[in-house]
């Protein structure tokens, strides 16, 4: 299984130090709370199950994740979202899940993860303008929570949503895309084991500016399809209307999976360049599907994905 091997790894050997002795002393503070109860994103983050997968990447460190971000809400340069995304409210925060599902509703945080294993896992993220990173993210899989609500049989894709508050997301008086923010994804690609919904990175919860406090991580996907920020859910039985496809179709595919052989029309999507590395950092050959093709290329079995992009 690519990315995913067995090993002796520590998060304090990829944790910056900082960030470590912190955690670990937010741990030890942490003994008068019940250890079963959920107190925020934040303690569920603590909570996390280690696991293997990435085992064999090196993470880019905790200041270039949270420094160097596409979040439009916030504004359109890379260091907008951490400047000005603390002003987005998250908690407390509620998710509308609905649409083909057998219980709809609005679930709160303390819902959503309820009863939820929560894992590190560690990803491969790939921009569309082609600047890498591999992040440390923890999270559950989506498909616990479409379980829990009971997906329809007829119903056949996911649509997401972002938030949409002009009050605290200076961004959106700006018009770059059709706000809010829409993204979706195949049933088939949302149930897939790969495919989690994040509330922390690096074992601390998740910043604002990448996402808080719960976003989506589908990793063999250029990075714009991993929606931040949801505050709705929908079960389809349509294709639903995504925001990059909407503002460009020839640019931006409803499926954009990682592909070097497909460029995009104003540039090549043949390398890669992992953020951290300078101006001149070295350029890294594209993986078909981000290097994730040993899990996921029989969902495009039959499909032209030049053509189906």
């Amino acid at each position: 299984m690519a990315g995913r091997y067995k090993s002796d790894l520590k998060w304090s050997d990829v944790t910056p130090k900082h960030a470590w002795m912190n955690r670990r002393q937010l741990i030890a503070g942490s003994g008068a709370l019940a250890l079963g109860s959920i107190a925020g994103p934040a303690m569920a983050s603590l909570a996390a199950k280690k696991t293997d997968y990435g085992a064999d990447l090196e993470p880019n460190d905790w200041d270039a994740i949270t420094s160097y971000n596409n979040f439009y809400e916030f504004g359109t340069d890379k260091g907008d979202p951490a400047t000005y995304a603390h002003a987005l409210t998250t908690d407390p925060w509620t998710v509308e899940i609905d649409g083909l599902i057998d219980n709809p509703g609005s679930y709160g945080m303390e819902d959503i993860l309820a009863n939820v294993t929560l894992e590190e896992r560690i990803y491969r993220l790939r921009c569309v303008e082609r600047w890498s990173m591999v992040v440390p993210w923890v999270g559950f899989e989506l498909a616990d929570l479409l379980n829990r609500v009971g997906v329809q049989p007829s119903a056949k894709y996911v649509s997401f949503e972002t938030a949409l508050r002009p009050d605290e997301m200076r961004g959106v008086s700006q018009n770059v895309i059709e706000w809010p923010y829409r993204e979706g994804l195949r049933l088939d690609e949302a149930m897939h084991p790969l495919t989690i919904m994040a509330t922390g990175l690096y074992d601390e919860p998740m910043p604002n500016q990448n996402g808080a406090p719960i976003r989506l991580v589908v990793p063999w996907k250029y990075g714009y399809k991993s929606i931040k920020s949801v505050v709705r859910i929908s079960l389809v039985d349509q294709m639903p209307v995504t925001a990059w496809n909407t503002y460009s179709p020839r640019e931006y595919g409803f499926y954009s999976n990682v592909n070097p052989d497909r460029d995009h029309p104003r540039w090549s999507q043949k390398f890669e360049r992992k953020v951290g590395g300078g101006l001149f950092a070295k350029q890294i050959p594209t993986q078909l599907f981000n290097g994730y093709e040993e899990e996921v290329g029989s969902l495009y079995a039959g499909m032209d994905l030049l053509e189906d992009h």
